[in-house]
């Protein structure tokens, strides 16, 4: 007879109830660690969201108070479109060459060091003499915003990935509402009561929380088959895109055949030219352009542009003809900018939870067709309206374009490798900063020679330009003995064509986008994967 086992002896599947019962302790650690990994990844996403808000508000805020910096600092209308542009084309130029050396010498260093440059840059605008000074410090601050934003984003793909990378991206996207929201009214109430230089203090103060718990949490990360950056098409792109950004806002002063001015253009287009055939047969370019053979990416770079005429522009022209135009005041005109950009602090998280139900695709192009009808309404808002009136297409503009918003920053890092997520970054970001710089070039001459075209004397182009820098007082000047209410009327009306180019391009955007989304694509490539498919 065989003996019984004793009760020290269990079965194997009473031991295996029992590991189960009792964790051992590398599970414990397993799970202690994956805590720690999940807070730290968290304090890292709170880094990236406090830079998220600083850096809209240096681009809101001094189209608040663009009036206020021109009383101290004086200016032409050419150096006063440059107060914002200078800052755009710092970011835009910069974007992809950041990406790439944040994956090269690691995201954690970069971000640092951008945002440490952008903290000291900011400090320099608040106590700017000039306005070369001024100027100059904006494109300084542009490049250290885009290497924060480049190696942020990069740091904070490589700690999450799937559901948890999309709504983190989404908790950015919400974080840039926020700065765009409480921009024009933290500025507004700033100005008022202490003076512009206020605005940069507060930007100073975010900034300094970001570096200081970036320092604390985030950790080092590189790709591991990085190369040196792509130099030559750096300087190519970073020359094509100053020198198209100087010769458009050049224009309105000189005039379109202006040689200078078809120099510019000329110079441009050459160096954009030869941008293309450097990245065409570099080993490694810095912008892969085979990924625009693929229907879905170029879906997501054109969604990319579409805020920038869409909703970008209105945060400085509003400000402008409010303040410098209707004349109401910093403080509500702050208020009405809030209306405008207040959907960004809920939709755009809230749209990174309806595509696991609707198709992202309907999604953009929704979002954008209700901000084409948002702007196409506003058009009919003539100069001397009453300000309640104005309340519906600024949040209509805002809600459309708060759907697309909350998909976008969460696509760009899903269209190349993991490893790749820098420069997915720089090219997305690219080239919506880019598009934000162009479009607000273009439409700052566009309005500016609308009004010259209707006004009347030697004197027109000069007075336009100095109105579309909300400069009433100087203008009329210019135009007298002209009534100042017809020269507003004249004002009002290039106004209204202006929103009615913008709602036409909106529209078109919005069909390409959702047909270009809607493309099915049988390839295994990074580059098709779906939107919502994570």
């Amino acid at each position: 007879m065989t003996a019984r086992p004793s009760a020290a002896v269990t079965s194997p599947a009473a031991r295996r109830l029992k590991r189960r019962c009792l964790p051992s302790n590398e599970s414990i650690m397993i799970n202690s660690s994956h805590r720690a990994s999940a807070v730290r990844s968290g304090f890292v996403l709170f880094a990236m969201c406090l830079a998220a808000i600083a850096m809209p508000l240096t681009f809101t805020g001094p189209a608040v108070a663009l009036g206020a910096i021109f009383r101290d600092l004086g200016g032409s209308p050419v150096a006063l479109n440059w107060i914002t542009n200078a800052f755009m084309l710092g970011f835009a130029s910069a974007l992809m060459a950041m990406g790439t050396l944040a994956d090269r010498y690691g995201r954690k260093r970069a971000f640092l060091a951008g945002t440490g440059a952008f903290a000291l840059a900011s400090l320099g605008l608040a106590f700017a003499a000039s306005i070369e000074t001024f100027i100059a410090l904006r494109a300084v601050q542009g490049i250290a915003a885009a290497l924060a934003f480049a190696s942020g984003l990069a740091a904070l793909a490589q700690d999450l990935d799937g559901p948890h990378r999309m709504r983190a991206f989404s908790l950015v996207g919400t974080s840039f509402g926020i700065g765009l929201c409480c921009g024009p009214v933290s500025a507004g109430a700033m100005v008022n009561a202490i003076g512009w230089h206020s605005i940069f203090w507060l930007v100073v103060a975010l900034t300094c929380a970001a570096f200081t718990t970036a320092l604390m949490f985030m950790r080092e990360s590189h790709d591991p088959e990085a190369r040196t950056l792509d130099w030559p098409g750096a300087l190519t792109f970073t020359g094509a895109l100053s020198l198209l950004t100087w010769g458009v806002l050049q224009a309105p002063a000189s005039g379109w055949s202006d040689p200078l001015v078809l120099a510019l253009l000329a110079a441009a287009a050459v160096l954009a030219a030869w941008f293309v055939r450097i990245e065409t047969h570099a080993a490694r370019p810095m912008l892969d352009l085979s990924l625009f053979r693929f229907p879905r990416f170029v879906g997501v770079q054109l969604l990319a542009a579409a805020p920038a005429y869409a909703f970008v522009v209105l945060l400085v022209l509003m400000p402008i003809r409010f303040v410098g135009i209707e004349q109401i005041g910093e403080p509500l005109t702050g208020r009405m900018m809030f209306i405008l950009s207040a959907p960004l602090l809920i939709l755009p998280l809230a749209a990174g939870f309806l595509v696991r139900w609707i198709a992202p695709a309907f999604l953009c192009g929704i979002g954008l067709l209700i901000c084409a009808s948002g702007l196409y309404w506003l058009s009919r808002m003539p100069v001397g309206t009453q300000l309640d009136a104005f309340a519906g297409p600024l949040l209509t503009i805002g809600i459309g374009i708060s759907l697309p918003w909350g998909l976008m920053d969460g696509l760009a890092v899903s269209v190349v490798p993991k490893e790749r997520a820098g420069m997915a970054a720089g090219i997305f970001s690219t080239i919506r900063v880019a598009g934000e710089c162009i479009a607000l070039a273009l439409v700052n001459a566009l309005l500016g020679g609308v009004i010259a075209v209707r006004l009347p004397g030697g004197n027109a182009s000069l007075a336009a330009q100095k109105l579309v820098t909300g400069n009433m007082a100087e203008g009329a000047d210019l135009l007298a003995p002209m009534p100042a209410a017809e020269i507003v009327q004249h004002y009002g009306s290039a106004f209204s064509l202006l929103l009615d180019v913008l709602t036409g391009i909106t529209i078109l955007t919005a069909i390409v986008v959702f047909l270009s989304l809607n493309v099915r694509s049988d390839q295994r490539d990074e580059t098709a994967i779906a939107i919502g498919a994570e």
